[in-house]
């Protein structure tokens, strides 16, 4: 996030683009909805009308994977109405022509022929989101699980500038984080191209640092693989054996016949968790690790602060910290890590290692917590990044994006769009909500979410079994027969191993994230 859950109380407009708050991150939707209350406008970009629509003066039900070309239509009538800010654009921008030119090519009845959105309605959201100043932008993974998810995100970026609503309190672009602490591992370095603190391996000076400091040689030069080509890797023996830690890949990962296929390839596996989980089927070693409320350290959230966490009770069994795990099996290799705690792993480590974390030590998070960048122990943190139109490259980029469609749409053999997400009783795969009676009370079972015009049509009724198929595979799930869904789709979440929504999502990717796109692939529906 470029700004701060606290300023959602004093914001005067959100535009909240793919993301179903209310359910998948209740607690920031709850300070979304206490400001619309309080009188704060709401305008909600998404193929569902979810429970965050009965907050909005506004919702565009727009086209799976439509995005970019409504975005696009939206600045087309900026700047044709001349409705931008032209002095940040001027000021702070470069690259408007190229955007300019490039949004000529969406004209509103344009952008309309491919989102669904209605040209009229798209002039009246651009026409109010320049009414107001300034606007706050969320999104979550309905914006990025897409093939073209990074270019989704590019958009917003795209339109927010063009708005003039970054760099400011109550703006900015503010993507809410999918998992809890993986805004945390991000920024510890646990992605394929930097180290901690986002500096980039193909960095000389970044390499010699991180060699010097941890008394080693020829740290790599290239970036790592991604776990799409980590998992082929699996198959073809480019990568012999996997150490998978906290995550449950045979249940999340899209197309599960293919996935348990390359787990089965490795020629060794070691998992690292709190309980036995499908994935744990695969390994041939399990550490038992300690759980959140069983370890000490730190978390770092959406809005980047970086928060202190404590045991609140002792780990069962021979269940030990994760860094001791890892400290434990470095000293077998012939390594001697000093630090001997949580703490001094921050403090002595992390915080000495990345720039950015350089202030932020287990003395100055006792109780709230800071926001990085936060350089040195001097400074307060920081709640608004690229404050005063200063961005992070000097001046903010306009890149100017195209639409592509899907990777697999509708068509006779398969008619209706499928699409993901989380429900509000339970959490990814049930690894710990799963464990909860009172939650599987509340929710017990996956359903196929469908609009109550495609069930008539079909003569599905509520709690009828339906079998959902892709080309990958099929599930038969109960029919929950819904108005938040539109026609032509069917929507499921992937908590549940039995009707698990990643049996049948395309293992389809962002050519530069790898992100998977679990938000489009095309099904066939029938009544059992």
């Amino acid at each position: 996030m470029t700004n701060s859950f606290g300023e959602f109380t004093k914001a005067k407009m959100f535009l909240v683009i793919g993301s179903n708050m209310t359910e998948a991150h209740p607690v920031a939707a709850t300070f979304l909805k206490n400001a619309v209350e309080k009188g704060a406008r709401l305008i909600v970009i998404d193929p569902r009308r979810h429970k965050l629509v009965d907050f909005a003066e506004l919702h565009l039900p727009l086209k799976v994977g439509s995005d970019i070309a409504l975005i696009n239509g939206i600045m087309n009538v900026l700047i044709e109405e001349e409705l931008y800010d032209k002095a940040f654009v001027s000021s702070c921008c470069v690259g408007f022509e190229e955007l300019k030119e490039n949004v000529q090519k969406y004209p509103p009845e344009k952008a309309a022929e491919i989102s669904g959105i209605d040209a009229d309605t798209i002039r009246k959201t651009a026409r109010i989101l320049a009414s107001v100043k300034p606007v706050m932008l969320c999104y979550t993974l309905g914006i990025t699980e897409h093939t073209c998810g990074k270019n989704n995100v590019m958009d917003t970026a795209n339109l927010q500038m063009l708005l003039g609503n970054m760099g400011k309190e109550c703006g900015g672009v503010n993507p809410l984080r999918g998992q809890n602490n993986v805004q945390g591992a991000c920024d510890c370095g646990a992605l394929p191209n930097v180290f901690p603190g986002y500096q980039a391996v193909t960095d000389s000076s970044a390499r010699k640092k991180f060699e010097k400091f941890w008394e080693v040689e020829h740290l790599p030069s290239e970036n790592g693989l991604m776990i799409p080509q980590m998992m082929d890797g699996l198959v073809d023996g480019k990568v012999r054996a996997f150490y998978i830690f906290g995550e449950n890949l045979a249940n999340t990962e899209p197309d599960i016949r293919k996935v348990e296929h390359e787990l089965a390839s490795a020629e060794f596996i070691v998992c690292q968790d709190i309980f036995e989980t499908e994935t744990t089927r695969f390994a041939h070693v399990v550490f038992p690790a300690a759980a959140w409320s069983e370890n000490d350290g730190t978390f770092t959230n959406s809005e980047r602060r970086v928060s202190r966490v404590r045991t609140a009770s002792n780990p069962p069994g021979y269940a030990k910290p994760n860094w001791w795990i890892f400290k434990q099996i470095a000293q077998r290799m012939g390594h001697d890590w000093k630090s001997n705690s949580a703490r001094e792993i921050w403090d002595n480590e992390i915080s000495m290692l990345a720039p950015n974390l350089g202030g932020i030590k287990y003395d100055r998070i006792e109780n709230d917590g800071l926001q990085w960048p936060c350089p040195d122990t001097a400074h307060p943190g920081t709640c608004v990044l690229h404050q005063h139109g200063e961005f992070a490259c000097g001046l903010g980029v306009f890149n100017p994006v195209e639409w592509t469609p899907p990777a697999e749409v509708p068509d006779e053999a398969y008619p209706f769009v499928l699409s993901t997400g989380r429900r509000l009783y339970h959490y990814h795969t049930r690894t710990q909500t799963g464990r909860c009676k009172g939650l599987n009370d509340l929710l017990g079972e996956e359903t196929a979410d469908i609009s109550p015009v495609d069930a008539k049509k079909m003569g599905i009724a509520l709690n009828d079994f339906v079998r959902v198929k892709s080309r990958r595979g099929e599930v038969c799930v109960k029919a929950r027969v819904t108005h938040e869904v539109p026609q032509g789709m069917v929507w499921m979440a992937f908590h549940f191993r039995e009707g698990n929504a990643n049996w049948l999502t395309n293992p389809a990717f962002d050519p530069d994230t790898l992100t998977a796109e679990y938000k489009a692939c095309a099904v066939a529906l029938e009544k059992v």
